[in-house]
């Protein structure tokens, strides 16, 4: 039979052996953590060694390929450099987010997206108000005539006008004689008329012996008288002051009839009368109470406002 032995100890002894077991903690705990400190810089130090052996061997594989002949350019990529030439800022952005593998052989695998750009002219903003108007410019040269246009249709029928003034008729004559002689003397003599045939509007003057002309056209005049035998005939038909037709006969044996006609055109207050010359030689008309041997006319033939 086993014999069980109860073994007293003191608070003191407690108190020892529990100060023991936590020295042995303690030291344990220390040479853990001394163990795995040094195991993390092994670590770190095989990791800094190994990407060095890496880049050797990427350096290694550039210097190969240099020695190869350069591949036919890629128009795609020729593209994308004209592209990055023009923008600059893509140009940055492209080669800040191109990868390559190690694997590679110094080409990428994909071709990068040329990065969309917006027109700035198409974002059209909203309609503005409107502004003041401006000043007027200079007028510009005057063009050419146009051709002619074609004819218009024609337009409807007008209504009938209200009556107009009746045609007024323009008219002027005369026809007057003389019963007396008259004989000539030393100065000039109008012949005066003493019978008065037609004097339409009293346009000639019976007391002057002159026709004034009030309707401007053209007119016609007739001078008919009986010479004196033995005695000379010289008589001018006159316009104003200006002698325009002469009516003469030569002393004769015999008295006879002698005449003169013309037109005339007249302007408003013309003057047209009949002149006896003066006596520097024997001058002289007939007549008698009994019969008229002397006579003057004239009548408008044509008004000047007529076409």
């Amino acid at each position: 039979m086993k014999t069980c032995h109860w073994t007293f100890m003191t608070g003191k002894e407690k108190q020892g052996k529990m100060i023991g077991s936590y020295k042995f903690k303690f030291i344990f705990g220390s040479c853990l953590l001394l163990t795995l400190t040094s195991c993390d810089t092994a670590l770190g130090r095989a990791s800094q060694k190994q990407p060095s052996q890496q880049e050797q061997e990427m350096t290694q594989e550039k210097v190969k390929l240099e020695d190869l002949p350069s591949p036919l350019p890629d128009p795609t990529e020729k593209v994308e450099d004209d592209h990055e030439k023009s923008n600059p800022s893509l140009e940055e952005q492209s080669s800040a987010s191109k990868c390559f593998r190690c694997c590679d052989s110094g080409y990428p695998m994909y071709q990068p997206m040329p990065m969309p750009q917006i027109n700035i002219t198409i974002l059209k903003g909203e309609k503005g108000d409107r502004g003041e108007r401006g000043l007027q410019g200079k007028f510009g040269k005057t063009g050419s005539i146009g051709a002619r246009g074609h004819v218009g249709p024609k337009g409807q029928k007008g209504t009938m006008g209200a009556p107009g003034d009746r045609c007024k008729n323009h008219y002027a004559a005369f026809s007057v004689g003389r019963k007396k002689p008259l004989h000539s003397n030393d100065y000039y003599q109008t012949l005066i008329f003493d019978m008065e045939f037609v004097n339409l509007y009293s346009h000639f003057n019976m007391f002057t012996g002159k026709f004034y002309c009030y309707v401007p056209g053209i007119y016609f005049f007739s001078l008919n008288v009986h010479t004196w035998n033995q005695k000379e005939t010289y008589l001018h038909i006159m316009k104003n002051d200006a002698e325009v037709v002469i009516l003469y006969a030569q002393v004769s044996d015999r008295s006879i009839m002698q005449s003169q006609s013309l037109m005339l055109e007249l302007q408003e207050q013309d003057e047209v009368w009949v002149r006896l010359f003066k006596g520097e030689r024997e001058n002289a008309i007939f007549s008698d109470e009994f019969d008229t041997y002397i006579t003057f006319s004239g009548y408008l033939v044509k008004h000047n406002a007529e076409p």
